[in-house]
């Protein structure tokens, strides 16, 4: 793709936010289908996030257990190091690359095959803002939930890593429960939230673009899913470095 088309792709994004980000004509219609995309986005994707979250913790608490072997450092250090990783990084970047997988090919290929079959011609012609009625739900649904995700990924996560514990004894479950308190910040839970959310934005508009614009046939919905996937992964770790380079604090 040539720099001319990225640069006018990034001016049809911009336009289309427009759109989308309009007041929607009615707001029962809109809470009706928030509600619909919560479930359907957000509860049903608890399930991946917990198994997931739940080994990726185990294995994080069991690699740094198994590495921190040196009497310098203290053994509570694992517990520690375990949760700035899982709080800070795995339970937002990494877990929004795995749900944009999920999340973001099924808003692509659903608005994909609305607009092949003409779906969304036929609110165009009805005088409906189609962008705004298929794709704002979407958004805000998963942008709301984004939170509950991260809670739920940050618990199990902290959790999976304590069984292993349990079950290696190395490091004890206490000393890995006081790694996990020690020098705690609650800023990082927030950080952790706040960077997720617009991760979450991120996934739902960018894949909702790519289906809104689909032409041609169901291939091409195919495409058009894979690419969001792909643009999504490259802009949530591009914006992750931003991110976190802004929210640094000089030590």
């Amino acid at each position: 793709m040539s720099l001319k088309n990225n640069i006018e792709s990034v001016g049809d994004y911009a336009l289309l936010l427009k759109r989308v980000l309009s007041k929607p004509d009615r707001l029962s219609e809109f809470f009706k289908e928030f509600i619909k995309e919560v479930y359907k986005l957000g509860v049903s994707s608890i399930w991946i996030v917990v198994i997931i979250s739940f080994f990726i913790g185990a294995v994080i608490v069991m690699q740094i257990a198994l590495n921190i072997t040196t009497p310098l450092l203290p053994r509570f250090t694992v517990g520690a190091v375990s949760r700035e990783i899982i709080i800070l990084e795995f339970s937002s970047t990494i877990m929004c690359l795995i749900l944009s997988g999920k999340v973001g090919s099924n808003i692509a290929s659903e608005i994909g095959t609305m607009k092949i079959t003409e779906q969304v011609d036929a609110l165009e012609i009805m005088g409906v803002n189609s962008a705004n009625y298929l794709i704002l739900p979407k958004v805000a649904a998963f942008v709301a939930y984004m939170p509950v995700l991260v809670i739920f990924s940050m618990f199990t996560g902290i959790y999976g890593g304590y069984l292993i514990c349990d079950v290696l004894g190395t490091p004890s479950v206490e000393t890995y429960v006081y790694g996990i308190q020690f020098y705690f910040r609650s800023s990082l839970v927030w950080k952790s939230i706040l960077k997720s959310m617009i991760f979450g934005f991120i996934i739902a508009s960018v894949s909702a673009y790519n289906g809104y614009n689909v032409q041609g046939g169901a291939l091409n919905v195919g495409k058009a899913s894979t690419n969001s996937v792909v643009i999504n992964s490259i802009l949530i770790l591009l914006t992750d470095l931003v991110f976190t380079q802004l929210t640094s604090t000089p030590q």
